[in-house]
């Protein structure tokens, strides 16, 4: 089963050129950021982490969002779901991101952090963001799984009308059997999530989706 958040990573890879690379596609999935950086970590599948929300997909898109009504140019990360769930998230690109590749024995995850998180969240504890995300201290990231973890990923989402399952510090499972009782889970209404992601300002989500089509 996927680990915790906090979990610690024994390699920490800063994707130093990622967001402006993106710039320059337009679009960068997981499946094919792994194959460029020819890295040895299997991807059948992948679950998005948000707090410790997670939806699994067979595949997660980075898309780089030209400035919007917002006023400001933000990047999404788009998620190929399994089943009618549908799950994407748009985060402010005027924040300064570092993207990362962690892995540790049997997982691996990409991974970003602002500057405003690490300073609020994480400075006093860690003497800098690499030190920060050793420890998995982060909001936001794309758990990378191989056959039988993704497998099993699978078995579990498919099992529920929920649109998501979630994380708990103690890397066990909350599995809700509704998208109604998520919700309860997560104390928010859909449409808070989608005009906010029920965030505060300084992690630097903008909107987030997380529903299942009924």
């Amino acid at each position: 089963m996927s680990a915790p958040a906090d979990t610690p990573w024994s390699d920490v890879y800063e994707l130093s050129s990622f967001l402006d690379q993106l710039e320059t596609t337009g679009g960068i999935s997981v499946r094919s950021l792994i194959d460029e950086l020819e890295v040895d970590v299997p991807v059948d599948g992948v679950a998005y982490h948000d707090r410790g929300i997670r939806v699994p997909g067979y595949d997660a898109t980075f898309v780089h969002e030209p400035t919007g009504s917002r006023g400001r140019p933000a990047f999404s990360v788009q998620v190929d779901t399994v089943g009618p769930r549908n799950a994407w998230a748009i985060f402010d690109n005027t924040l300064s991101w570092d993207v990362y590749l962690l892995r540790a024995d049997g997982i691996a995850a990409v991974a970003w952090l602002s500057d405003e998180e690490y300073r609020i969240e994480e400075a006093d504890q860690f003497p800098s963001k690499r030190d920060a995300l050793a420890a998995g201290r982060f909001s936001f990231g794309v758990f990378l799984y191989g056959e039988a973890d993704w497998n099993e990923q699978v078995e579990m989402i498919r099992r529920t009308n929920s649109p998501a399952y979630l994380m708990g510090e103690d890397g066990k499972s909350i599995v809700p059997n509704t998208q109604s009782e998520f919700y309860d889970y997560v104390d928010s209404t859909v449409t808070e999530f989608r005009t906010s992601g029920a965030a505060p300002d300084y992690l630097g989500l903008l909107e987030l989706e997380v529903t299942i089509d009924r």
